[in-house]
This record gives structure tokens, sequence and C-alpha cells, in this order.
């Protein structure tokens, strides 16, 4: 597969011939779901704690004696029942981590980017370097490549004015080459490589 590749200004500036061969059909589907699900399953803290009727601070006086009030009849002031009692079942601190292999992690990868190529949701520059780290000559680019939706620029090594550039506009996010996920290739609308870049994902994922 070739794909175009563009200069700063959203010029054509050559071809780039993919060695990564596509997956076809639905190859690497399970992949893809049990990557993603792993991935968000891990950004989840576990911090939610709630208290049980053991933990509810309070006193071990029974509220009223059993019989004679004409009320319900009532043990303690932490029953759940009660407001300021405790949870039933509540939620306690856990991890939710899931683990995945290598391997799947591999052709989950290669399966988006495949899907992603063949939607024609990649664009390639020969190269994405700024002289200085200011926002409005980092829009001017996307405006030019015609990126109007969110975006994910993947690029390769770290270029310090690139960052500070592209922080502040809404729906983009930078990302190294190398630690380019699966999650990441579906969740934006366009995905911009620099010819480097793109170049290293492909050898990540053979």
């Amino acid at each position: 597969m070739k794909l175009a590749v563009k200069d700063l200004q959203g010029n054509n500036a050559g071809e780039l011939e993919l060695t990564m061969p596509l997956i076809e059909n639905r190859k690497g589907t399970q992949a893809v779901h049990d990557v993603v699900v792993a991935y968000r399953a891990n950004q989840r803290r576990g911090t939610a704690c709630t208290k049980t009727m053991g933990e509810v601070a309070g006193t071990g006086k029974k509220p009223w004696r059993q019989k004679g009030t004409g009320r319900a009849r009532a043990g303690s002031f932490q029953s759940p029942l009660w407001r300021g009692g405790g949870v039933v079942f509540g939620p306690k601190p856990r991890d939710f981590g899931l683990r995945v292999s290598r391997a799947t992690k591999t052709l989950a990868l290669r399966k988006a980017l495949s899907e992603r190529l063949r939607a024609g949701d990649v664009l390639v520059v020969e190269e994405l370097k700024l002289p200085s780290p200011k926002t409005r000559e980092f829009a001017a680019i996307l405006a030019a490549l015609q990126l109007h939706g969110s975006t994910l620029v993947v690029h390769a090594g770290l270029d310090q004015n690139l960052r500070l550039a592209s922080r502040n506009v809404a729906g983009v996010e930078l990302v190294g080459s190398e630690s380019l996920n699966t999650y990441q290739v579906l969740r934006y609308d366009k995905l911009l490589f620099t010819r480097a870049a793109l170049a290293q994902v492909e050898a990540r994922v053979k």
C-alpha cells in the first residue's frame, strides 16, 4: 500500500511504500477488544471506598428498648437502614488491572492501523518541526493539512517545541511512536504521522 507524503503546507512531497501487510477480514478483532478493555481497566484507580456497619463511627448502645415503645425494634445506630449507617456491599479499594500478552498487543495494534489506513484516516508528513513553541504555528499546520477534528500526532523522538505548541490545542494529542497504543489509534478522527514515526511503528508490529 502506498501513502502520499505531504509537507507542512499541505503539498505533495512524494510517496511512501508501506512494508506492513494489512490485516484482512476479521482476524485480530478479538485482540483489539481485549487490548482496549485491558487498557481502560488499567486506567481505573480503584480507590472508591465505603464503610461497612462495623467501620462506621458510633456507640454500641441500643437506640431504645426492644418492646413497649411502639416503634420498630433497633439494635444499632450503625444500621445500613439508617442515615449515616454502614453501606451493604459497597465498593472497596481494589485493583482492576488486566494483562494481555505482548503478541496480542502487537496483533491489536496492527489490526487497528490496518483499519485506519484502509479508511483513509492516516496522513503522513515528511517531518514536523517548529522553530518556536507557538500554538499559532502548530494550528496553522493542522489547517494546511485540513485536520479539523480530533487528531493524534505521532512523532519520532522528543521535540520540546512541538510538545509545548500542541498541548493547548483542543482535541489534539501528541504521542511518541514508541508508546503508541491501540486505544489511541482508535480514539481520534485522524492520525498524523511523520515519516520516521510511521517507520518505527511498522517495525513494532512486524
